[in-house]
C-alpha cells in the first residue's frame, strides 16, 4: 500500500513482519510490569464530546484489559494514559476503576492492579491550599481502597499551580502516605507529559528535587512499593534508582529507554509501569519471559524493534501519545472504531499514524495484517489518499 511519508511524498510499503501470538508466560517473571491502558469510547452514545462526560463502551475496555492479563501483565489503572485530565473525568475514572477491579478479581491470572488517585475532581481554583489538595487526594483514594486496588499518587497540577516549594510538597505526601491503607506507588511524571506539571517538587534543579523525593521515600519506605519516574532521562534514572532503599521499586515510565532499564546494570534494575506496554503487550510479556529464563538476547531481539515505535508514538508533543496506543488497538481488533474521548484522536497527524503502521508491523505486532492492512486503508482514505 502507499504511505504518506514525513516528507509530504508517498512511498509504497509491503508489511515484512511475522505477528507475535499473544499469549501467556510459560514462567514466572522476574520484573513487575504494570501495563497502563486506555479507555475505548462508545462512538454511537458520544454526546458533545469536547465539552461532555465520555460514553465508554465498557465491555470493550474490560476485554482489552482482560487480554493483557492473559498475557502474564498487570495493570496500571486510571492514569494518564486513559486520558485522565485529557477528555475523562474523575466520575469515569471512578466507575472505570471499580469495574475493573471487579473483573481483575474474577480473573484466573489474580493480575496486580493500581489506580490513580489525583484531584482532578476539584477545579484548580478551589485547591487553593495544601489541606484542600489532601482532601481531594483522599476522596480518590478511598475511592480506589473500597474497590480493592493499590493507589498510585498521581502527580497533581494543583501544587504547580500554587507555585508551591518543596515544603507544601512534603506535607500534601507525609499525610497522604502515613494514612494510606497499604503501601503506595508514588508517581513523577515530566512536564512533557503535562505541561502543567514543570517545577513538581518546588524546586528547578534536578539534583535538589533528587534529594527531596530520596528523603521523602527513605522517610516512608515502609509505605512505599515503589515510584514511577517518567522522564525519559535514562542515566538519571539509574543514578536515582541506585540510592533508592532496600525493597522500594522503580518503576520505569521512560517510553524511551526501558529496554535496558528494566534489563538493569547488575545490582539495580527498573521494574515497569509503561504506557507502551499497553500497545506492545506480546513482545513485553514474551520479552520479560526471556529474561526470567537468562535469555538476554532473546530479550533484546523481542523488545529492541519496539523501541523506535515507542519513541514515534511518545514523540513531542508528548501527552498526545495516547492517540498511537488508541491506533494500534483499532489496527489489531480490540476495538471497532478509531475514536477516543474528546476527539483525541485527531491529536496527531496522518505521517504520524503511518509511520506507526510502519513500526508496529517492524515490531511484529499486527496481529492480523489483514484487518490491519484494511482499516489503515480507511483512515488514508478519510485523508483523501487511495491506493
Amino acid at each position: 500500500m502507499r504511505l504518506p511519508t514525513y516528507a509530504g511524498t508517498l512511498e509504497d510499503y509491503a508489511l515484512v513482519g511475522e505477528p507475535l501470538t499473544p499469549r501467556a508466560p510459560s514462567v514466572p517473571l522476574t520484573r513487575t510490569a504494570f501495563a497502563a491502558a486506555h479507555v475505548v469510547s462508545d462512538p454511537l452514545a458520544e454526546r458533545d464530546p469536547w465539552q461532555g462526560r465520555p460514553a465508554v463502551d465498557w465491555d470493550a475496555t474490560l476485554k482489552f484489559r482482560e487480554g493483557l492479563w492473559d498475557q502474564g501483565l498487570g495493570l496500571a489503572e486510571a492514569m494518564d494514559t486513559a486520558q485522565r485530565g485529557m477528555g475523562v473525568d474523575w466520575p469515569t475514572a471512578k466507575e472505570l476503576i471499580e469495574r475493573t477491579m471487579r473483573a481483575a478479581k474474577a480473573h484466573p491470572m489474580k493480575p496486580r492492579v493500581a489506580c490513580g488517585a489525583g484531584t482532578d475532581h476539584i477545579p484548580l481554583e478551589k485547591l487553593t491550599s495544601p489541606a484542600a489538595i489532601i482532601a481531594a487526594y483522599k476522596t480518590q483514594m478511598e475511592a480506589i481502597e473500597a474497590a480493592g486496588g493499590q493507589v498510585i499518587l498521581m502527580a497533581t497540577r494543583a501544587l504547580p499551580a500554587l507555585n508551591a516549594g518543596p515544603e507544601a510538597y512534603f506535607e500534601v505526601y507525609d499525610h497522604l502516605i502515613t494514612q494510606a491503607a497499604a503501601p503506595v506507588i508514588l508517581h513523577w511524571l515530566g512536564e512533557m507529559f503535562d505541561p502543567a506539571l514543570a517545577g513538581y517538587w518546588g524546586a528547578s534543579d534536578l539534583a535538589t528535587v533528587n534529594d527531596l523525593v530520596l528523603d521523602l521515600v527513605t522517610r516512608h519506605s515502609d509505605k512505599i512499593d515503589g515510584i514511577k519516574i517518567s522522564l525519559l532521562d535514562q542515566s538519571h534514572e539509574e543514578g536515582f534508582r541506585a540510592r533508592l532503599p532496600k525493597g522500594v521499586r522503580l518503576y520505569t515510565g521512560d517510553d524511551f529507554n526501558y529496554a535496558p532499564l528494566i534489563e538493569g546494570d547488575g545490582p539495580h534494575h527498573s521494574h515497569a509501569l509503561l504506557g507502551i506496554f499497553a500497545a506492545i503487550a506480546p513482545a513485553a510479556s514474551q520479552a520479560l519471559e526471556a529474561l526470567a529464563q537468562g535469555d538476554r538476547e532473546t530479550y533484546h531481539a523481542l523488545l529492541a524493534p519496539t523501541v523506535p515505535l515507542s519513541r514515534e508514538i511518545f514523540k513531542a508533543p508528548t501527552q498526545y501519545y495516547k492517540a498511537g496506543i488508541a491506533f494500534l488497538s483499532w489496527l489489531n481488533g480490540t476495538q471497532s472504531h478509531f475514536i477516543m474521548p474528546g476527539g483525541f484522536q485527531s491529536s496527531r497527524e496522518i505521517s504520524h499514524f503511518a509511520e506507526v503502521f510502519r513500526l508496529a508491523d517492524q515490531a511484529r505486532l499486527l496481529t492480523d495484517p489483514g484487518r490491519a492492512t484494511a482499516r489503515m486503508g480507511n483512515l488514508l482514505a478519510l485523508h483523501g489518499i487511495e491506493g
